[in-house]
């Protein structure tokens, strides 16, 4: 899949999806990849992205430590490898490796793009907030990438 470089608000006029993989690295560029479904555009101007974590996951740890994040949105067809990063922890696991799911360096992050999605936000970690047993981590979308000929509502997972 090609990517082409989009702006930020036409990237958030697609449809993005409940379920969504967010990427994160550790201090050595270690990538781990997390299953979310509460993910969501926060504003426009400036362009702000929402993901809601228990503090307790392992890449709440990567991303509040990294201050960066990317929202890889999938297809239906990678909706076994998402359920599998959604059902095991980057502690332990190489959820890259154990999926076959590739991992791309990103242009302004240095948390990695998943290849086989569609659409990529990169985001910078602006704030973070407690909400019951999770937490807003709260990104400025510095880049958005979507894949124009892969994008439709048919491929998008729905769970």
């Amino acid at each position: 899949m090609s990517k082409v470089e989009v702006n930020i608000r036409e990237a958030y006029g697609f449809y993005l999806n409940l379920i969504t993989l967010i990427t994160s690295v550790d201090e050595n560029g270690k990538a781990n990849v997390m299953t979310i479904a509460w993910a969501f555009q926060f504003s426009s101007n400036p362009p702000l992205f929402g993901i809601l974590i228990s503090p307790k996951r392992y890449s709440y740890e990567l991303i509040t430590k990294t201050k960066e994040f990317v929202v890889n949105v999938p297809t239906k067809d990678l909706e076994e490898k998402v359920m599998f990063c959604g059902s095991c922890s980057g502690r332990t696991v190489d959820k890259f490796k154990e999926t076959g799911l590739t991992a791309v360096p990103a242009k302004r992050v240095k948390a990695p793009w998943i290849k086989e999605c569609i659409l990529h936000l990169e985001c910078k970690l602006v704030d973070v907030k407690p909400y019951g047993d999770h937490t807003l981590l709260l990104g400025e979308v510095l880049a958005a990438y979507v894949d124009k000929e892969a994008f439709s509502k048919e491929k998008l997972i729905f769970l």
